[in-house]
């Protein structure tokens, strides 16, 4: 991966984590207002997915980062990948799930049983997304297996008198 990508998307990750900062220090609390005439609950439901929504892309932005960290110093092929990517896949999992409960929430209310068709739909491109970075995972197991080979092969070699 370019140098210049790396920088691109550490740009793209910094802006949508000061985005989402804003969201939790602006929106969030304009959005508890908005909901006074709910109830307490409802209130207290709809306004913790937002919040906890948010807190998943910032998991996945952050863990991004740490991995482009480790790809800039060419350590990307390493044991230690494996937590970044874990949590990815965690976090994108609560993301479905915390979708499927807001689409579960918006169903028996006078919302357009679209909005709540496409609510739900999200929560299942989302959970196809943490099955891909799944697949993903098992490629990067796959290239460290053969990094390693390779490494042992060129000592072998370096250890032979030809």
């Amino acid at each position: 991966m370019g140098k210049v990508t790396i920088v691109v998307l550490r740009i793209v990750i910094a802006v949508a984590l000061l985005g989402s900062l804003a969201v939790q220090a602006l929106i969030v609390p304009l959005l508890w207002l908005d909901l006074a005439e709910e109830e307490l609950w409802g209130r207290i439901t709809l306004v913790s997915l937002v919040v906890l929504g948010v807190g998943t892309l910032q998991v996945f932005g952050v863990c991004v980062w740490m991995l482009l960290t480790k790809v800039r110093r060419g350590s990307i092929f390493s044991e230690s990948s494996f937590r970044y990517v874990d949590v990815i896949i965690g976090a994108i999992i609560v993301a479905a799930i915390l979708t499927w409960i807001l689409a579960a929430l918006l169903a028996p209310g006078s919302m357009a049983p679209g909005v709540v068709a496409l609510t739900g739909g999200a929560g299942v491109v989302l959970a196809g997304m943490a099955l891909l970075v799944v697949v993903m995972k098992a490629l990067l197991r796959q290239a460290i297996d053969r990094d390693a080979e390779a490494r042992s092969l060129r000592s072998e070699l370096d250890n032979e008198v030809i």
